[in-house]
């Protein structure tokens, strides 16, 4: 086939007629994201803690522990931050949700369409005689090249791209709503092991007072001067609070493993955790920043459920675009010939566009497209559940933070009564004035108390770091190799051509979120 200038002006005519009309038509809604009606109203003071500032509060969400001013807490929130393997795992789903808008996004080219090649060679014996002896073999060969390329025309590849990304960007929240949630984990679990270890010194600190009274009451028995039943109730009370302290040293063992597990070591001691703590930090009344409806949506939780919103709603345009006929450009090129020169060797070219339309599906497709909307519809519901549940967990943790203060300051009037108390009983006992068994109240009393103060103030402590949490603060900015170790990279580069995408920087629009801006 001889190609003349009027076909080929004939076929471009015809590619650029069909490429202007890509990206025309964009089926399926526009993604915006939702807004709770209540939103906007809901205006609390977070009992009193809150500045109704537009001030950045950002830097100090971002690294709310240093107000512990611990430097073991922030060494083991760092570690955690570069060494948990559940973050390594988010960190490798951000990866592959990237693969995945790369694969998205090579729809648009011909080349990763109908691309394809077949060749041909046949070696064949007359058998009629009509050839001369020498020349009764003979070879025929064909050789072709075809591509495709289905062009756009209602926004399918489109909306799957928007999908596509909206889903990348996801993986990417939830990835740092992962680092709130571990950040706020350590340092819970970090201040429960410490609020033990004063609980087991508190418990034997009354054990070894109530060692010495058991002890003088069995001296005063032996030699006459005190009853069995003093002797038993001071043996009794003495011997319950031993009790106490096996129960309290498995649970501090228990939660140095589970700090252990966050930082992807085996069970065992943990050098971060040496020494002893005189007290719990005490912490000043909270003063935060923002306004209420900001420091909801700016939780990294909140956004991921906004971008899976967004990665349904494209897909509705997908779905719809299977209801009209795709347009393509196809073009092939052919070779062929025998080696005898019977026939003189012959190329063929063809190009043009191509129409194909399901028109029989049955309601498939329209059945598809209702199926995405309702999933779509889920996602928004999802969303709204997701940002009241935001805010009932900032509000639950601010009222936490006032009312365990409240309760501290009791507790400490409380506590300084029952050592009064048992200063008194002691005096009153040795003078004569009361029996043992006041001074056995005064004891108990006082241990009781003691721990309740300590509970407490462990408590205040751990509704502060879930008042942080409920805010969505702790979460940093990570790149894929702070995320994924160099080990695990250069395992994955010896399987698969990764190229660049193992060093991909991550979209810095996310970043405003910390600062309170949307993402959207």
């Amino acid at each position: 086939m001889v190609l003349t200038i009027s076909s080929i002006l004939r076929t471009t005519v015809i590619a650029l007629a069909g490429a202007a009309l890509v990206g025309c038509t964009t089926l399926g809604p526009d993604y915006q994201e939702p807004e709770p009606s209540w939103l906007a109203q809901w205006q609390p003071d977070l009992y009193g803690q809150l500045d109704k500032t537009n001030a950045d509060s950002g830097a100090e969400l971002a690294h709310w522990w240093l107000r512990f001013d611990d430097p073991a807490l922030n060494s083991l929130i760092q570690q955690v931050l570069g060494q948990n393997l559940g973050l390594q795992v988010a960190g490798l789903s951000i990866l592959e949700a990237r693969a995945r808008l790369g694969g998205a996004q090579a729809l648009r080219f011909p080349q990763s369409q109908q691309l394809g090649a077949s060749a041909a060679y046949i070696r064949q014996r007359r058998s009629d005689g009509l050839l001369p002896a020498s020349e009764d073999n003979f070879g025929s060969y064909d050789v072709g090249l075809s591509a495709g390329w289905e062009l756009d025309f209602w926004g399918r590849f489109a909306r799957g791209i928007e999908s596509a990304d909206a889903a990348f960007l996801a993986s990417v929240a939830n990835q740092r709503d992962l680092q709130v949630l571990l950040v706020a984990q350590t340092a819970n679990i970090y201040y429960s092991y410490r609020t033990v270890q004063l609980r087991i010194a508190i418990a034997e600190k009354n054990a070894a007072i109530q060692k010495r009274s058991f002890d003088i009451t069995r001296q005063l028995f032996d030699s006459g001067q005190q009853s069995e039943l003093d002797l038993q109730q001071a043996r009794t009370q003495y011997l319950a609070t031993l009790a106490t302290i096996p129960d309290l040293e498995r649970s501090r063992v228990q939660l140095r493993n589970a700090l252990a597990v966050l930082l992807a070591r085996p069970p065992g001691p943990l050098r971060e955790l040496g020494g002893e703590v005189e007290a719990l930090p005490t912490m000043e009344p909270l003063a935060l920043r923002g306004i209420p409806a900001q420091l909801v949506l700016r939780r990294p939780d909140v956004r991921a459920s906004a971008w899976q919103a967004g990665a349904q709603s494209a897909q509705i345009g997908v779905a719809k675009a299977e209801l009209y006929p795709a347009l393509s450009l196809f073009g092939s090129f052919g070779w062929n010939g025998d080696s005898l020169g019977v026939t003189r060797d012959g190329v063929t070219f063809a190009a043009g566009p191509a129409i194909s339309w399901n028109i029989f599906d049955y309601g498939r497709i329209r059945s598809n497209v209702r199926v995405q909307d309702a999933r779509l519809q889920q996602a928004l519901t999802a969303f709204d559940a997701t940002v009241l549940q935001a805010a009932r967990e900032i509000d639950d943790a601010a009222v936490a933070v006032v009312k365990t203060a409240e309760a501290g300051d009791v507790l400490s009037e409380s506590r300084t009564a029952a050592e009064r108390a048992l200063e008194l009983a002691n005096r009153r006992y040795r003078e004569g004035y009361a029996d043992f068994q006041r001074v056995l109240d005064a004891q108990r009393s006082l241990f009781a108390q003691a721990e309740k103060e300590l509970v407490n103030a462990g408590a205040h402590i751990q509704a502060v770091i879930t008042l942080y949490q409920a805010l969505g603060g702790g979460w940093q900015p990570q790149s894929l190799e702070e995320m994924i170790p160099p080990d695990v990279r250069e395992t994955m580069r010896r399987r698969v051509n990764w190229g660049e995408q193992l060093e991909t920087v991550l979209p810095a629009v996310l970043d405003d979120a910390q600062s309170g801006g949307s993402s959207q």
